[in-house]
């Protein structure tokens, strides 16, 4: 586990192979594009992480539909990037564009639209506006118990974090 000078020298070498095989905008570019930023974002270098989750999103935004949950996962991914950096309007700005996506193209109780209520509700918390994460926590923990087990920590996550919120209210 944390090899991630190894995991980068293969993503690496993954990617030139495909650059040269490929089409510029083949999707399989954008999928080595993310994963490399992957490993950068786990190994907390979020400049580096962000510039190859950008590059994935260039190519899916032309590659794919305007709502494939392909291009909600880029969106989302840099939204993360912005979470950890602390840049929370850049944060909302993408976890919105995924949300967006996910709630056209995925039925009503996925839990990957849950997941977005959650990461939105998690945002707004974040920023003080306890008011405005509430509703979507709630959405996020409604849409969990409808599509997971009872004891999935999805849910106790969330009922955890609409108490810490009621108590900021």
């Amino acid at each position: 586990m944390g090899e991630y000078s190894k995991a980068l020298e293969y993503y690496e070498k993954s990617l030139k192979i495909k650059e040269i095989s490929l089409p510029p905008t083949h999707p399989n570019l954008a999928i080595s594009y993310a994963s490399i930023g992957q490993v950068y974002y786990n190994m907390g270098e979020y400049s580096k992480a962000l510039e190859y989750y950008e590059k994935s999103l260039k190519i899916r935004e032309k590659a794919l539909p305007p709502t494939h949950p392909s291009l909600a996962i880029s969106y989302n991914n840099i939204g993360l990037v912005y979470k950890n950096m602390g840049e929370y309007w850049k944060v909302l700005e993408y976890y919105e564009k995924s949300h967006q996506i996910r709630e056209i193209s995925l039925p009503p109780t996925h839990p990957d639209l849950a997941q977005s209520y959650n990461n939105i509700g998690g945002v707004y918390y974040n920023m003080g506006e306890y008011s405005k994460a509430l509703p979507l926590l709630e959405k996020a923990l409604d849409i969990f118990r409808k599509s997971l087990p009872s004891t999935h920590p999805h849910i106790e996550n969330v009922m955890n974090s609409i108490t810490v919120v009621k108590k900021k209210l």
